[in-house]
């Protein structure tokens, strides 16, 4: 029964979803694709993932994880909030640095990868967002950088 919930409830949001991008504006001067088209296939894709879920549920009833996945999903999402909450005063490298050596860590406990993977990760999507997309972020807080 909760699958069916589930998904009747993703089946509605992914509608409303794709009839509110209708109502974003477009400018004259936009693309072919305007800006209208992701949030559409986002909404479409949602809403068929729940009409599916709700047509044929996986099982005949739920089977919560353990109290200890409660947990770790307590922590993920702390981490998350967190991130969202530092990234714009202390720039783009540490919080997301932070947070990935911490996701990372849950998912494979060892530090020393952890951290690596963190760093790793923090330096890449930087170079990704900032020379590849041509995105504008603040690297390190404002005041450290003349």
């Amino acid at each position: 029964m909760s699958d069916r919930v589930l998904g009747l409830v993703a089946l509605v949001a992914g509608l409303a979803y794709a009839f509110a991008s209708t109502k974003i504006p477009t400018s004259f001067l936009a693309d072919p694709l305007g800006p209208k088209a992701f949030p559409m296939i986002l909404g479409a894709t949602t809403a068929l993932c729940g009409l599916l879920i709700a047509l044929k549920p996986d099982r005949p009833g739920p089977q919560w994880p353990a109290p200890i996945t409660w947990f770790a999903l307590a922590i993920a999402v702390s981490v998350l909030i967190g991130y969202a909450l530092t990234l714009k005063p202390l720039g783009f490298l540490i919080p997301t640095a932070v947070a990935a050596s911490i996701l990372s860590f849950q998912i494979r406990p060892k530090i020393i990868a952890s951290l690596a993977t963190g760093v790793g990760l923090s330096l890449g999507l930087y170079a990704v967002f900032r020379f590849v997309l041509g995105l504008s972020l603040a690297a390190v807080p404002r005041g450290w950088i003349a």
